[in-house]
């Protein structure tokens, strides 16, 4: 079964951007003249995700004033408390249904094939609980770390120093039921998943930069740039 739905995530308060997100939230940050969030929508029309769920907790009311009428989107507003990545996404699958579904962090930028083009291309449901769209790390840009996952032959991740996560996935949300906890991370539903050898990942095969952070504005705009010229 291929996902047909899409959680993006836009409910962050961007603290590692300072004083750009003070009073606005991050998803709204210009970068190339139009906001974060809309370079993100853009790859979900282009890949024909039928529905969109945003979720939204900092400054939600400049988010939802800025979706607002545009077909296709759903809010998932967390409150009184943020609920992390995992938690979000639990909070939003009664809006999201039944089946695997796309996940997409809306603080990057992509040049080059459709990431979640590529993602459907390589999702396969009887071997696979997830599926991560990874980035090589000397082509991760605006992203300092040693990276997140190594990737054997058959693509099967195992954590440690590599490729760096992208952002972009696709998962079965089931294993998220089993969670007591209302604030967490996609990182325990990841480890399940590692621990059965059911978490795959497919190296991106165009360019792709992290804007959460001050310094990949600049970053970002320059490699949009590029793709233009070439």
């Amino acid at each position: 079964m291929q996902p047909q739905a899409l959680m993006l995530f836009a409910a962050g308060f961007g603290t590692r951007m300072g004083d750009l997100t003070r009073t606005r939230p991050k998803p709204l940050i210009p970068v190339a003249g139009r906001p974060l969030i809309d370079h993100a929508l853009d790859l979900c029309d282009a890949a024909g995700v039928g529905r969109v769920v945003v979720n939204t907790h900092y400054l939600a009311d400049q988010i939802h004033t800025h979706l607002s009428g545009r077909p296709g989107i759903a809010i998932s507003h967390e409150a009184p408390d943020i609920l992390d990545t995992g938690g979000g996404l639990r909070h939003a699958l009664p809006l999201l249904g039944a089946g695997p579904v796309f996940s997409l962090n809306s603080d990057a930028v992509w040049t080059g094939p459709n990431p979640l083009d590529q993602l459907r291309a390589e999702w396969d449901g009887a071997r696979m609980d997830g599926l991560l769209l990874l980035v090589p790390r000397d082509r991760a840009r605006g992203h300092g770390g040693a990276g997140d996952f190594v990737p054997d032959a058959a693509g099967r991740l195992t954590r440690g120093p590599g490729a760096v996560y992208s952002g972009a996935q696709i998962l079965k949300p089931d294993l998220l039921v089993g969670i007591r906890d209302s604030a967490f991370s996609l990182n325990r539903l990841w480890d399940s998943m590692l621990a059965e050898g059911r978490l795959y990942g497919v190296l991106h095969r165009g360019g792709w930069c992290d804007v959460g952070h001050p310094g990949g504005i600049t970053q970002a705009e320059a490699m949009l740039a590029e793709a233009r010229d070439d």
